[in-house]
């Protein structure tokens, strides 16, 4: 099989992955919090659906699924500033993050199946067929933007410190220097999923693998390639983290870069190998993973790491942060 199609094979993996529903889960709608596995008495009634918050560094975890629909098809925790989002079919909820019991609010949203992106307008929606809807604050409205924008198989959305916008697609990543009027394409070696920033250097998940910019994303060139692909990219502090996929070993490989992205150095020798590993985070001092077999912290930058809280259902948990928050939903495929 050559590279383009294992390629092809796994962004189908990883993107329908990420917007299964997430069935069966045996945990309780309830309150109270989960001790991690140093304590007793984990919570496991029923529950489809979950989103798990936990305030103190993964020690407890706090089930804040009250509300949301028992058949929701969600596309994954968006956070704001203030308030946390999740999209399902053509509805949107939300509620006030780093509340002790959030209250979901859902409202109708004609956008289907989207995923959220910031802006410096304001939260903007998107989907795979290339449909963007800006939310316009106060007035809570969702207004069209980007209309001028005609490809499909739409992967992300993001905008640069400089107010360049982004569009990663199936064939690409493409980009806006007139606040979404007009657009070219900067980059044509297959898809690009996810784009982040530090010190006006840009870095993506690609096709191929990581990809840096160091011109406002006019130009870009490979920083890992293992024949495989990109699958996550983070801001870390004084650099990034990547997750990239392993054609050799088979496995998805963690690494962090101090050096505006130059050079990477894996920080995995002490997880054990996979090929389902999904999120990468930093949380004050200390990195997380979610793993197949559950969420892995470490407290020396990757030399070592301790599972804090284990898998459910063989579900792989997804990790999302705020500030010192951790929100963790557990999927199908990890990714």
């Amino acid at each position: 099989m050559n590279i383009l199609n294992l390629s092809a094979i796994i962004l189908f993996q990883c993107y329908f992955g990420c917007v299964s529903p997430v069935n069966n889960l045996s945990v309780s709608k309830s309150s109270a919090p989960f001790s991690n596995i140093s304590g007793q008495n984990m919570l496991l009634p029923e529950i489809k659906n979950i989103i798990l918050q936990s305030i103190d560094g993964g020690l407890t975890w706090q089930n804040i699924s009250a509300g949301l629909s028992e058949d929701m098809n969600g596309n994954g925790l968006f956070v704001s500033e203030d308030e946390l989002y999740i999209s399902t079919g053509k509805n949107l909820y939300h509620c006030k993050q780093n509340s002790k019991a959030p209250i979901w609010k859902r409202e109708a949203f004609l956008l289907e199946n989207s995923k959220l992106a910031s802006s410096r307008n304001g939260i903007v929606a998107y989907n795979f067929d290339g449909q963007f809807l800006q939310r316009m604050s106060p007035t809570n409205l969702w207004l069209p933007v980007y209309t001028t924008f005609q490809n499909k198989n739409v992967l992300t959305i993001y905008e640069s410190t400089g107010g360049s916008i982004f569009i990663g697609c199936g064939n690409g990543l493409f980009k806006s220097n007139d606040s979404g009027k007009t657009w070219k394409q900067v980059q044509n070696q297959g898809w690009v999923m996810k784009v982040v920033e530090s010190k006006d250097i840009l870095v993506a998940t690609s096709q191929q693998g990581i990809i840096r910019s160091t011109d406002d994303g006019e130009s870009w060139e490979l920083v890992i390639n293992e024949g495989g692909v990109g699958i996550a990219i983070e801001n870390i502090k004084g650099g990034f983290a990547a997750i990239t996929y392993n054609t050799i070993s088979k496995t998805r490989r963690v690494r962090t870069s101090y050096d505006d992205g130059r050079t990477w150095e894996p920080i995995d020798s002490g997880l054990r190998g996979h090929d389902l590993i999904a999120s990468i985070k930093e949380v004050g001092n200390f990195f997380y993973c979610g793993h197949p077999d559950g969420i892995f912290r470490s407290s020396d930058k990757g030399k070592s790491w301790e599972l804090i809280l284990p898998s459910i259902d063989k579900k792989v948990f997804n990790l999302s942060v705020s500030g010192n928050v951790i929100y963790a939903i557990p999927r199908d495929g990890g990714c």
